[in-house]
Formats: C-alpha cells, structure tokens, sequence
C-alpha cells in the first residue's frame, strides 16, 4: 500500500506576505529618515552660517534740521542711538532726540567750562568718546559726553551731562601760553598726551601724569613738554591712545615719534607715504591704533603697521582699498573692529575692513559735503553732519571680517611679519582682532587622520586577514570578538590615557617607542624564519592556526629590551638628552601632546572598525574560489594574494574608508591628547587641532550670533563635507571593485 505524495502549494502563507510589506515598508521608511536628517543637518548648517556672506547696507533713518547761526566742530551717540549730541564753535553742546516718538527734538543745550578763547578741537580715538577744545591760552580743556539713566515709572529715561575726565582742570600745553591751531591728546587711565601746533608754528608734545598729593590727598598733574623738530606746514596731528606713538603729517610726509618716556622723545621714523602723482588728504589710526589709515586725493586708502625690517620694526604699506577721488577724503574708524570709514566732499561714503580687504558698501549718501561723522559704539549706526543737517543712517555690518579668502586665504594681521593662516579666535586683550582661518583646523584633521590611519591600517589589516585566512576556528572565536569589543571602549578613557600615561611615558622613554617600532616587525618576521628552520618533528607540536600564540613572546620580550635600553640608546645616540638633540641638531620642536600619541590612541580606537570588516570580508570570500586555487597547484600565499584578497577587496577598502571617517570626526582623543595648538606642520613630535576639537573647546564659549559662533557652524559643515565626501567616494570605488571582481 502506497500513500499518495502530497501535492506542492504554491499559495503564500497571507501573515508572511504582511510580514514581507511591513518589514520592506520599515527598511524603506528608516532610509528616508536618514536622508532626511542629513539633509535636515545639512540646510540647518547653511541656515546659520549663511548671514556671515551677507554685504553690508546702509538704510537712512532721520535728517534733522539744525540752527543754521551754529557752526559744529563733532558729533556722537550713545550707545543706544537715541540721542545724539554735537559740540559748536562756542563750547556748547546740543543733545538731540534721534530716536522714538520726539525724534528731532532739541533735549538741551549744555554750556562746556572754559576759561579762554576756543582756537581749535579735536576728538579722541573712538572707544574713549572724549573731545577737547584747544584756547587762546595755551590750554586744553577735555570733556566727555555722557548720560545718567534712571527709570521712574517703569520707563527708561537718560539725562544727558557733561562729565570732565581731568576734573575741570585745563591742561597747560604751551608755557609761552600761545594760542593752539591744531593738537591731538589722548586721556587713558592716569596719563594724558597732547600733541599741538601753536600760533608760532611751534609743534608740541606734553605728557601729563597724575599724582596724588600727600597731604591733601588731590590730584596732581607732573608735565613734561618738548618740542618736536619739524618745519613746515602742519596738516594732521594724531596720539596712539596709550600715547606711546605720535604721529605727524607734513605735505606727503609722516612723522612718526617714540613718546613712550616724555623726557627722552625720539623721531622713530619718517614716511614718504604718499602715492605716484598724488598727495596725501587725511590720516586716522584704526581701532587698536596699530594701524595708521593714510588717504591719498587719487582715491587710494592705504594701511600702514609695524613689521620686522632689517633696520628693526617700521611702518610699512600693507594693503590698499580703492575709494572715491577726492581732495578732501576724510577716514574714519570705528570703534573696536577694523572697519573703517570714507567721507568725501562730494557726500560719499565707503565702508571697508581692512584684513578681510572687503569694500563692504560704497554710495551717495548726501548731496553736499560730509562735514564730519559719527559712527555709534555698537556700530549700528552711523551720524553724518552736512550743513546744518544731520543724518542718521542705520548700518548691517555684523561680520565684516569673513570674506571667503579670510577663512581661506593667507591674510597679513596687525604685528604678524607676514601673511599667515591663523586660528585665534579670541584674547584677553580688548584690542585683539579676531583670526579665522579655518585652515590650520582643518589641515590639523587631515594630520590628525593621516598618522592615525598609518598606525591603524598596517595592524588591522594584518591581523584581519591572518585572523580570517590562517588562524584555527577555534582561535578565531576567541581573537574576533575580543578585538571587536575594544571598539566599546569610550573614547574619552582612550583620551585620558593618551594625554595623562601616554604622553609622559613617550617624553620619556621616546627611544624606546621609536626602537620598539623598528624592531617589532623585524622580530617577528626573525621569528617567522627562524620558525620554518625548526625540524618538522618541533613543529608539528603547533597545531595549524595557532602559529600566533608563539609571537606574545616575542613581543613581550622586544618591548621590555626596548625599554630596558631606552637610558642606553639615549646616552650613545643623543648624549643623554633627546629632546635637546632634536631641538639643537635636527631643529625639531618636541611638544609632549604630539602626532605620535595621537596616532597610537586614536590607531587603537579605529583598529576595531577596520579590523572587524576586513576580517568579515577576507572570510566570506567562497571556499571553492581558494580551494580551486590550491587544487591547481598554488601555494596558499599566491591564493591569498592573487585570490582571496581581490575578492575581498571592496569590503577591505569599505573597511580602511570607514576608519579614515572615524577618524576625521574623532573629537575626544584629539581633545585630550593633541594640545590644540593650531600649527602647520607635518612634523609627528608636535601637536594639531582639529575641526572637531575646535568646535567642542570653542562652542560653549563664542556668543550666539556672532561671527565666531557661525564660523565654528561652518567648520561643522566642511568637517560635514569631508565626512560625506570620504563616504561617497568609497561607496563609489567599493561598487566598482564589486563589479570587477564579482564574476570570480
């Protein structure tokens, strides 16, 4: 008896169709999110970053009209831009209402303390808001507008007063007490300088410091004057507001003077500053009074600081911006950037920064003569006076020192003696000028990169195929996941040890490390060799596949004689000191924090990633594809070389791709074992910073919104890039090697 055979179904089981849909929609689904975060990371990255590329505009806010019977020497704001004030010709000061519900409106009228005839004024430099009016007298009297705030009711009010920073005092400049034509003085902290040009075509420089009298406990003002030798027409005098450098123009000549000690002043130098076939207009010094301004009448603004000469430090032309021609350009600047102003005759104004070497905006913002500028101390607004009228004029300027060739091109800063890629982003100094380079960071990353993947890349890819190809099954199970599992180890431990035991230890013992990296490999293929001698009968008590067990020896024993003779190797090498023989012989600077310990950490933290998928790539190469290999007759390594590893190719570039990604956005190692020092420099004894650690010291720290603070959103999105590139480029590379090979 026979039973019939069951006939086949060919109807699908319903659940496993909904459970195929759900798991396809699922999968589908997940895709789509992650191409939608990174595109959600990506526009969120431009969406910050973008305002810093945004030009500069100027929008008119208010004219307002003032008394035609009064002639303005200067005016100012304060820093809200609500009331605006200017000094007349007779020592009064108007305070209007600029902004609001009474905008235009006359607030008061305060009358300056003067004892003498007003023959000449002048302002400081911008960020101490102080003015001065030179008398008949020989003396100077210095004032400052400012205002009290009180708030009755709830509601905001400012009174506006004049404040004397000397007291009331005036300042005796000239003994012969001859009236002042022109002068300039600076008033910081307990010293003030005044440099002027008398009725008698004297130029004198008088330095006044204050000390408190003993017994009555006011102060007192300790002058020393001399008297500048210079002849001829004198058209612009300046004081660098820590008084240390006064300058003097004469026709197209710059004077320049050391008034560092007022008894012992000195010419420091002398300029012929001005252009072929023109005349120089008007000078100022720039926010920080490092740089002098100097506008020739063909239009030509040029920079001038201090560099290292063979003569010593002297000012030299750095850059030049093109503005508009005219014989009356004035310069401005503002307060502590370095922006600076054009104002011409013909009611021009041009807004420039000048290490970005940007023209930010230039137009016709009057239709007369500028007769003088005010810029307001947040840089939001400017105030122009022409005529009897004043504009007010608000300014977007709020990241004048980005420009694409700033981030990315060499850029000559303030005391630098030439051009340099610099990442300085902030200083303890209030003079300081931020340096965004994004290239030091971003050449530390590759740096970074580079000797970590040349320490890596060798070990994991060694001990993946060997692990893959030669090793015993059961040593496999063993050796596969205990290398995996250092991939759990968090990178932050790895930093700590890299920058606290690490380091040290490599300082220390650095002939050690570099004899232990020369004659590791060696041993071992001394080993190797020496292995292969041994009589069959030796080594058949080695099971195949465990051949490996016999290097932990060897390896133990290369790094204890390596570090046991590290003292010996430094006293008959380098006469006992390494350091100092790479410094005074090679040149070499050694920073503790280096590209060697950074190579060892992070190697170690991206073996795992590249080892794991090498390892599943060399073994799932097909059985029969290495086994027809030796069945024709090849020996095992020209099946390995010729064979297995063409095969597994895709899957070990994967491998050594996704290593190289991992350590481009490494942050924690490089934070704690790199010493975060922007430099340029292949060398592996000094350190680097990185994009990624840049971002993580810096972020916490920059103000939201500012130019720094955009800047490191724009390092995330080129350290974003790179990632994305690396990724597509061996997403790209491994499918055309599965194509060429996967007819094997």
């Amino acid at each position: 008896m026979t039973s019939n055979p069951q006939k086949p179904s060919f109807k699908t089981d319903r659940s496993r169709l909904l459970k195929d849909r759900f798991a396809q929609f699922g999968i589908t689904s997940g895709g789509v999110m992650v191409l939608v975060a990174l595109l959600l990371i990506f526009f969120y990255l431009l969406y910050v970053v973008q305002p810093i590329f945004e030009s500069a505009k100027v929008e008119k806010r208010v004219d307002i009209a003032l008394s035609a019977e009064k002639r303005y020497f200067a005016l100012g704001v304060e820093e809200q831009t609500e009331i605006a004030y200017l000094l007349d010709n007779t020592g009064q000061v108007d305070f209007y209402q600029v902004k609001g519900d009474n905008t235009g409106a006359l607030l008061s009228t305060l009358q300056t303390q003067l004892d003498g005839q007003i023959t000449s004024f002048a302002k400081s430099a911008p960020f101490l808001g102080q003015y001065a009016y030179g008398l008949d007298n020989g003396e100077v009297q210095i004032l400052k507008p400012n205002f009290v705030v009180t708030f009755p009711g709830n509601q905001r009010v400012m009174k506006p007063r004049l404040g004397y920073p000397l007291d009331g005092q005036q300042l005796l400049v000239d003994e012969q007490r001859q009236a002042l034509k022109k002068f300039a003085f600076s008033h910081y902290e307990d010293k003030t300088a005044v440099v002027a040009l008398t009725a008698d075509k004297r130029v004198i420089f008088a330095s006044f410091a204050a000390e408190e009298n003993m017994f009555s406990g006011e102060m007192e003002w300790q002058v020393t004057r001399t008297e500048l030798p210079i002849e001829g027409r004198i058209d612009d005098l300046l004081i660098s507001p820590d008084t240390t450098r006064t300058f003097v123009r004469s026709a197209n000549q710059i004077y320049i003077f050391d008034t560092r000690f007022a008894d012992d002043v000195k010419q420091f130098q002398l300029l012929a500053a001005n252009e072929e076939n023109a005349n120089l207009v008007s000078m100022a010094l720039l926010a920080g009074a490092n740089s002098l301004m100097l506008a020739n009448d063909n239009g030509e603004v040029s920079q001038w600081f201090e560099v290292n000469t063979d003569d010593g430090r002297e000012f030299a032309k750095i850059r030049a911006f093109d503005s508009d021609k005219s014989k009356h350009m004035t310069v401005h600047s503002e307060f502590y950037r370095r922006t600076f102003f054009t104002t011409t005759e013909q009611g021009e104004l041009g807004v420039y920064y000048t290490t970005s070497e940007a023209e930010l905006w230039r137009g016709k913002v009057a239709e007369q003569a500028i007769d003088a500028f005010a810029i307001s101390p947040r840089a939001n607004a400017a105030l122009l006076l022409t005529g009897n009228q004043v504009s007010v004029f608000e300014i977007h300027n709020e990241h004048p020192e980005v420009t694409w060739s700033a981030l990315w091109q060499e850029v000559w800063y303030e005391g630098y003696p030439e051009p340099a890629y610099t990442w300085q982003s902030t200083s303890a100094s209030d003079d300081f000028e931020s340096k965004f380079s994004l290239v030091p960071i971003s050449f530390g990353t590759i740096k970074a990169a580079f000797y970590a993947m040349l320490f890596a890349v060798p070990i994991a890819l060694s001990a993946a195929i060997y692990t893959a190809y030669f090793m015993s099954s059961e040593l496999r199970r063993v050796v596969k996941p205990t290398v995996e599992i250092m991939e759990a180890l968090p990178t932050v431990i790895l930093g700590f040890l890299a920058g606290l035991w690490l380091a040290p230890l490599i300082e220390s013992h650095l002939p050690a490390i570099v004899a232990l990296l020369l004659l590791l490999p060696l041993a071992i293929l001394a080993t190797a060799l020496g292995w292969t001698k041994l009589p069959k009968v030796i080594r058949h008590f080695v099971p195949d596949g465990w051949h490996s067990i016999l290097l932990i020896p060897v390896v133990l024993l290369v790094g204890w004689v390596s570090f046991a003779m590290s003292d010996v190797i430094e006293g008959w090498m380098f006469g006992g000191n390494v350091r100092q023989y790479l410094t005074n012989e090679l040149g070499l600077t050694f920073d503790q924090r280096n590209s060697l310990v950074v190579g060892i950490a992070m190697g170690f933290a991206v073996i795992p990633t590249i080892f794991s998928i090498a390892e599943d790539a060399v073994f799932s190469v097909p059985k029969h594809l290495s086994n027809g290999s030796l069945a024709l007759g090849a020996t095992q390594w020209q099946t390995l070389v010729r064979v297995v590893l063409l095969t597994a190719s895709p899957g070990i570039f994967s491998a050594v791709m996704m290593g190289l990604g991992r350590a481009v956005g490494e942050t924690m190692i490089v934070l704690m074992a790199t010493g975060n020092t922007p430099i340029m420099d292949w060398s592996i004894f000094q350190g680097m910073r990185t994009l990624a650690a840049n971002i993580a010291v810096e972020m916490p720290e920059s103000e939201v919104g500012s130019s720094h603070y955009r800047i490191l959103f724009l390092a995330a999105f080129v350290l974003f890039i790179f990632t994305f590139v690396f990724n597509t480029m061996a997403e790209f590379v491994r499918q055309q090697l599965r194509e060429k090979y996967s007819s094997m």
